[in-house]
């Protein structure tokens, strides 16, 4: 970093008054934060590292307040890095503000073969840390798991199962008709026995069944993993805890089961046949009914959540989930973005795949698409539709792929000219027109759309401020933190 550009991150700080996701700030006034520890392990943990701003208070409203003395901060602060494993390597610059020394140490992300960074002082477990807002917080024991199962390339879906249990029993038809279109598509294995071509495909294991094959060809695989389903229902509203004209919670709910064929083939049918039809007028000026969502999406949305889902022991309790609300659908799996893929290069690189055999034997059962093209698929059907983009989520060990419907354009459309209205008539700042907004309950995600903001500013600088003024008020004081929490103007 230059000097000018500590100066100009320096002046954000103070000027948005806040820390951020690659952003910390310590005061150093008096001598070097004994435990850095926690931010250093977290900044390493994620793709862009951070900076440790030092010589900033922030119980001092971000003011600056300069660095008891830049050199032995910079050799104490690197003597905490090589307490680290692997060790850290930090990259300072010194800079001068308002007359006082200031000193920014930017914390490099190490390649995700090495993660995680964890303080040696607390090992593994519980030097990991995991940088979430302006937190860092501990990475749970999956979060540790997952990055070691990419280093050691673990494959959940070979775990084998007892050979003599009652519960591995498998469709004998299904699998002869598996071997039938192998030999067909690969006639490299062609010659080779059964035997060999379900242990070179991953069904078998030393003559055991695995959970690949179980899940791909058992007659019943729920009886030993009652959570590897697809949980699906319809809500009548646009948030859980919605209820409709008699009270309902769902209007439709169902445990979807079977095979991962089975499965994906239920679970498009449920999504299609609680789907609303929308009425158009096409070109020639006739009335068409068109699908509330575009069914190629929906089947790549199902088909990358049982493929790419994780089936480890952390996660086998845990099954893939299908929300329909009225104004979207949203569809989550468990296990969070596998290997070096991110949100921004989603659907554009090739990715790891956490489950090959899952994967490649679909290929051969249901003629499935192998080759990274469901996220561009999904883009794709969205845009010919006119619907808005897909929304892709990455949290903490889950991937949830959002949906949004007509309805959802035209309210967001319909928000869009109210504030636009608020604003012209000169109704105030944006406090004023959140409250405005808040004349009926907001989740958290509506405010944020509604600012154009980051989650972190909009509840923390402008609606919390709002409650402890009491013009605002939970619809659930009693769980602030609640994921069904909403917001209404008091």
């Amino acid at each position: 970093m230059q000097w000018d550009e500590l100066v100009s991150l320096i002046n954000r700080i103070k000027e948005q008054k806040c820390e951020m996701q690659e952003i910390e700030v310590k005061a150093a006034e008096n001598g070097c934060p004994q435990r850095l520890y926690n931010t250093l392990s977290s900044f390493s943990n994620q793709d862009n590292g951070g900076v440790i701003v030092f010589g900033i208070s922030e119980d001092k409203n971000y003011n600056t307040v300069g660095v008891y003395n830049t050199q032995d901060l910079q050799q104490k602060v690197t003597e905490q890095c090589k307490q680290m494993e692997p060790s850290v390597r930090p990259l300072f610059t010194v800079a001068s503000i308002e007359g006082k020394s200031v000193v920014s140490a930017e914390i490099p992300g190490v390649d995700i073969a090495q993660r995680p960074v964890f303080y040696k002082g607390a090992g593994r477990l519980k030097g990991s840390y995991i940088r979430v807002g302006e937190a860092d917080e501990q990475m749970s024991e999956y979060e540790i798991y997952s990055y070691e199962a990419y280093r050691k390339k673990t494959s959940d879906e070979l775990r084998m199962l007892a050979e003599k249990s009652e519960f591995t029993d498998v469709n004998k038809d299904e699998i002869a008709l598996f071997l039938a279109k192998l030999r067909s598509k690969k006639p490299n294995l062609a010659k080779l026995e059964d035997k060999k071509n379900l242990t070179l495909s991953g069904i078998y294991s030393e003559y055991k069944l695995t959970l690949a094959g179980l899940m791909l060809f058992g007659l019943y695989p729920q009886a030993l993993f009652p959570q590897l389903c697809i949980t699906a229902v319809v809500i009548p509203g646009t948030q859980i805890g919605a209820t409709g004209e008699h009270d309902e919670r769902f209007v439709d709910n169902k445990k979807i089961e079977g095979t991962i064929p089975q499965m994906i083939e239920s679970a498009i049918s449920f999504v299609f046949r609680n789907m609303r039809e929308r009425t158009i007028i096409t070109n020639n000026g006739k009335r068409a009914d068109k699908a509330e969502y575009p069914m190629k999406a929906i089947r790549e949305i199902i088909l990358n959540a049982v493929i790419h889902r994780d089936y480890s022991i952390h996660t086998e309790n845990s099954p893939i989930r299908i929300m329909m609300f009225t104004d979207r659908i949203e569809v989550e799996n468990p296990g969070g973005l596998y290997g070096r893929i991110t949100l921004s290069n989603l659907g554009k690189v090739g990715a790891d795949t956490r489950n090959p055999y899952v994967a490649s034997n679909l290929e051969i059962m249901i003629d499935t698409e192998n080759r990274f093209s469901g996220i561009p698929t999904i883009i794709n059907e969205m845009k010919k539709a006119e619907l808005p983009p897909p929304v892709f989520e990455n949290r903490r060990g889950v991937f949830k792929v959002i949906l949004y419907n007509e309805k959802h354009k035209d309210n967001a459309m319909s928000d869009y000219i109210t504030r636009k209205v608020w604003y012209s008539k000169g109704m105030g700042n944006l406090s004023e027109s959140i409250l405005a907004f808040c004349e009926k309950p907001r989740s958290r995600d509506e405010l944020i759309n509604f600012t154009g903001f980051s989650r972190y500013y909009t509840m923390s600088k402008i609606v919390q401020p709002l409650i402890d003024e009491k013009q605002l008020r939970l619809t659930m004081p009693d769980k602030p933190k609640s994921s069904k929490q909403l917001y209404v103007r008091a």
